[in-house]
Parts: structure tokens; sequence; C-alpha cells
């Protein structure tokens, strides 16, 4: 078993799991969704993107692509929702607009995830 993969892995599922956690409930309610759980998603997709770097394979390269396009998605979420945040708290259009976004994330996500499974299953051929 090889340690760099399983950490590389790893953040990828995390990142994808810690996408849902944020978008699952009303998608007009902030109160259905932590900002928290939005900072842990940027984060650990930063983390998971750095990782990607330095693979000069065809699938390395869209599994970057996907990670920047994630990365992308999500800190416009971050942004968006830090400038939003009032004493009155974020309007319902805001948060709509920040989960949608963070919605984007969770499908380039997705792609990855199933990018990373379907090399691993070509590669035990």
């Amino acid at each position: 078993m090889n340690l760099e993969k399983v950490v590389f892995g790893f953040f990828i599922v995390l990142a994808l799991t810690l996408n849902v956690a944020f978008v699952m409930g009303d998608i007009g309610s902030a109160a259905h969704h932590s900002i928290w759980l939005l900072f842990a998603a940027v984060v650990v997709n930063l983390i998971a993107t750095i990782l990607k770097f330095g693979d000069r394979s065809q699938v390395g390269a869209l599994l970057l692509a996907t990670a920047l396009v994630a990365d992308l998605q999500l800190l416009a979420s971050a942004l968006i929702w830090t400038f939003a945040d009032t004493a009155a708290g974020v309007p319902v259009a805001t948060i709509t607009t920040i989960v949608s976004l963070a919605y984007g994330a969770l499908a380039a996500n997705v792609v990855s995830v199933t990018l990373l499974v379907s090399e691993s299953l070509m590669a035990g051929r």
C-alpha cells in the first residue's frame, strides 16, 4: 500500500464529504448551512489541490482542473458570505447564491472522485 496515495485519496474524498455536509439542508436557510463547514471545505479543497500538483498525466491534469473549479467556487462562496454577513444575518437571496456555488463545487468534487476511482480500477488491471 502506498501511503502517498492513501493521503491523496483521503483528502479528495474528505473534500467531497465536507462539501456535501455544507450543502445539505434548505437552500435558502442560513441556519441549515454552517460557516465552519464551508471553511473546512475550503481548507480541505485547497489541500487536495496542492496534492494534485506534480502529476503530469492526462488524468492528473483533469484532477487538477476539477480541484481548481471547486476551489474557485468555494472561495467565492466564502467571500460572499464574509461580505454579506451583517448584524441582521445573511439575506435569503445571498445564502441561496452561496449554497448554489457550493453545489457547483460539489459537482466538481464528484467528477474528481469519479476520476480517481476509475483511474484506480484501471490501474488494478
